[in-house]
């Protein structure tokens, strides 16, 4: 990326901003890290309001930003604590639902520019769906220009009242740090050995162990390979609520799979995986784990839901949600195809080519505070 030394015209101070960010999913906590980097490189000044562990896991002010530890939404103090930041700010952005919600109350109709971005949908049931509805339109008619990563969420946007809604899809941010020249080659085998998978086909999967994610019906989909020879073996890295559900499935009906928790070293498993499966039973976004085993190399079978259509094109084997045998069957024409699989990839790599750089998605998110603070006074 290449800096420049002011954003701000000559006369006026440089341009403040703050991003507001909740708990913030590996997608939203990753784009808002890039986006503090690339704006602090354009001369724009960046506050971040965050919880502490969301600086601990995106290093924010390693970035060049300010952090302001603002609590949770269940949090009590978290809209006075914003307000009191946003309070001297240019331009305020907030990204996701909650941390929308609060940023404008925070601000209360006080004329800052204020620009949302939605990365997926929140989902609920019951009367909690009609109250995120109602947290949706309040949000979209606060806000000045509201951006989507996907089609499907530009258009939530506009029915929920959106003056100004547009698509927006968001970089894969690069790596923090670049692996040494033959670093990958040399650790693949190491963790195949690790895991158990010298000798036999090794399916990732990576998310939070929620019922959303589908990890269940992966599960379901293992009867059906458990026929080849030799049986793939299963590694689902992530942690969550149904962790004690998965284990006993995987246990009582003895399954090739092993569940690994929480792991720091996501981008090696990836790199291992001769299969990379993403079940999600609703809508995602721009799935981090979809661009990254694009970017990896490695053939994809994804359900149908939400942006992921639009994110990976012809580029992975889709499969409707919730169906374990489609699941299954993709899987196992993937593991016994080879050109099939060597197509795949080829397909992935022309894909990821075409989805935006760090550098275009910090422009085009900069071209819209450019838009909304235009009439700033000089100082």
């Amino acid at each position: 990326m290449t800096p420049v030394s002011s954003h701000a015209p000559h006369g006026q101070s440089p341009l403040r901003t703050v991003q507001v960010l909740g708990g913030g999913n590996a997608a939203s906590g990753a784009h808002v890290r890039s986006l503090a980097a690339g704006l602090v490189a354009r001369g724009v000044r960046v506050t971040v309001c965050a919880p502490e562990e969301a600086d601990r896991a995106y290093d924010f002010t390693g970035a060049g930003a300010e952090h302001v530890h603002v609590p949770r939404s269940s949090d009590p103090g978290s809209v006075a604590a914003l307000r009191a930041v946003c309070s001297d700010a240019d331009l305020v952005h907030a990204h996701g639902l909650h941390a929308s919600f609060r940023a404008s109350l925070a601000l209360g109709g006080r004329g800052t520019p204020f620009v949302v971005t939605w990365h997926d949908r929140t989902h609920a049931e019951g009367p909690r769906a009609h109250f995120l509805r109602v947290l949706e339109r309040r949000v979209v008619r606060a806000a000045g220009v509201v951006l989507g990563t996907t089609s499907a969420l530009v258009d939530r946007a506009r029915r929920s009242g959106a003056r100004d809604a547009r698509l927006a899809p968001v970089s894969l941010p690069g790596p923090r740090s670049v692996p040494a020249p033959g670093e990958t080659e040399r650790r693949t085998p190491k963790v195949r050995a690790e895991l158990g998978a010298v000798d036999r086909p090794l399916i990732v999967a990576v998310g939070s162990l929620e019922r959303h994610r589908g990890h269940d019906v992966l599960l379901d989909a293992t009867h059906a390979w458990q026929r080849l020879d030799p049986v793939p073996l299963v590694v689902i890295a992530g942690e969550g609520p149904l962790h004690g559900e998965l284990r006993r499935a995987v246990e009582t009906q003895d399954l090739p799979v092993r569940l690994l928790g929480r792991r720091e070293d996501a981008s090696d498993l990836l790199a291992a995986a001769d299969v990379a499966v993403l079940p999600s039973r609703r809508e995602e976004g721009r799935s981090l784990f979809a661009q990254e085993a694009l970017h990896a190399r490695v053939p994809l079978v994804a359900t149908r839901v939400g942006g992921i259509p639009e994110l990976v094109g012809d580029a992975a084997e889709l499969v409707p949600h919730g169906n374990a045998r489609a699941l299954a069957d993709a899987v196992i024409r993937l593991l016994t195809d080879p050109e099939h699989r060597e197509s795949l990839v080829r397909r992935g790599v022309r894909q990821a080519a075409t989805w935006p750089t760090e550098d275009q998605t910090v422009a085009q998110v900069l071209s819209v505070y450019d838009e909304l603070t235009r009439l700033r006074p000089l100082i």
